[in-house]
């Protein structure tokens, strides 16, 4: 029989790929990559956008040349009029009335927002009336953070509550770890990529954890579903029945991530790279990073933490002690598997099958023999009143 390929065993649950039993090399992965992201939170930081660091915004009509032209020229005048401020960002931007340039830069006082904005029209040659400008100041930015983050908290209460009622407390505790994880390692990358951190960052952040929440769900269910009752048998850890679990649900993981995977990185990809939508790139990326990760999180590190929680648990010890002894006693020859064909005396003397089927067949001894009893109320007697011939009865 022709061997299947790897996704046929995936979608079967045959791959038996050993997930659980690697949990040291994968809780050693995540704390490294925890540690770059904490590097990278203190030496590089994040890149904040004017909504959340301040600053004004210049918008200018795209036929005035390319964007690298007006940024040079927008760079010109607030060297002139700014103070000797410089663009933060600069990006192209389209709307029903056209294409145009958004170019954002520090803060600026009124009086420099005007004559940085005059002095720009004369560069340009073009009115000052078609350069629109706004100044965001960082109070709204940190009144956004801070709504975020209660949110965010909320968030997690709620679904701590919903996987305790649903499952338990561990498995809860698995969960928001797979969470707290997965924000950490995609603000990480994040803060390595060195996007602007934006208000649709924050939307997309708060978005990927739904989505992460409903992978672990997923494969926490197909582990509640084969742990049931594990302790009533001696044949399963609890690791192992986890690590099936897995295996049975990571295609239909897999499955789910790809494709939402896939429309997110044409917004990513196709709509901010290709067609230089700026405006998509911050929630793109937050989108495409955080649902991968959700992805490898949930597989890699929530089932695995799970495992490790359980197995503290006395009454979970102690079977997975027991099974792993019923293991060794049989490999030791102390005790036979059930439903194992019972081994021959000796290698020079089998036995016989015929000659025991026969010795099976034959009465022991003492034993009455077995055959057709007469048919009467008493064994060997005819029936009717007893010795009275013609067994008649007694009035």
């Amino acid at each position: 029989m022709a061997k299947t390929g790897l996704a046929s065993r995936l979608y079967r649950g045959e791959a038996d790929l050993n997930i659980v039993g690697r949990r040291k090399l994968w809780f050693a992965v995540a704390g490294a990559l925890v540690l770059i992201a904490v590097l990278s939170f203190a030496i590089q930081g994040f890149k904040l956008g004017i909504e959340f660091a301040g600053g004004n915004s210049f918008q200018v009509p795209a036929s005035v040349g390319t964007l690298a032209q007006a940024e040079d020229k927008v760079n010109a005048a607030l060297l002139a009029e700014g103070g000797g401020a410089e663009v933060v960002t600069a990006q192209q931007v389209g709307s029903t009335s056209g294409q145009y340039y958004e170019l954002r830069t520090p803060q600026l006082s009124a009086d420099q927002a005007s004559a940085v904005k005059t002095e720009m029209a004369k560069s340009f040659g073009i009115q000052p009336d078609q350069i629109s400008g706004s100044q965001v100041s960082e109070a709204w930015g940190s009144q956004v953070t801070s709504r975020a983050m209660l949110g965010l908290v909320i968030f997690i209460a709620v679904v701590a509550i919903y996987l305790i009622l649903r499952f338990e407390w561990r498995m809860a505790a698995a969960a928001i770890a797979s969470l707290g994880m997965n924000l950490v390692l995609t603000a990480g990358i994040y803060s390595l990529v060195g996007f602007e951190v934006t208000p649709s960052t924050i939307i997309g952040f708060l978005t990927i954890l739904g989505f992460a929440l409903y992978d672990v769900v997923v494969v926490f269910d197909k582990v509640q579903e084969n742990t049931r009752g594990i302790t009533a048998n001696n044949h399963q850890t609890y690791g192992e029945a986890a690590n099936l679990a897995l295996n049975q649900s990571l295609m239909r993981s897999l499955n789910t991530s790809v494709v939402a995977l896939l429309p997110v990185g044409g917004l990513l990809f196709i709509g901010a790279g290709l067609l230089g939508a700026g405006t998509l790139k911050d929630l793109g990326l937050v989108l495409f990073v955080g649902m991968a990760m959700a992805f490898l999180t949930s597989i890699l590190l929530a089932t695995p933490l799970l495992v490790l929680l359980k197995n503290q648990d006395p009454r979970i010890s102690a079977h997975n002690k027991r099974v792993l002894a019923r293991r060794g006693a049989i490999a030791r020859g102390e005790v036979t598997p059930k439903g194992a064909p019972r081994p021959a005396t000796t290698d020079d003397d089998p036995i016989d099958p015929e000659a025991a089927a026969l010795a099976g067949a034959a009465p022991k001894v003492g034993a009455r023999p077995v055959g057709k009893r007469p048919t009467g109320a008493r064994g060997g007697r005819p029936g009717g009143g007893g010795n009275r011939p013609g067994g008649a009865k007694r009035r």
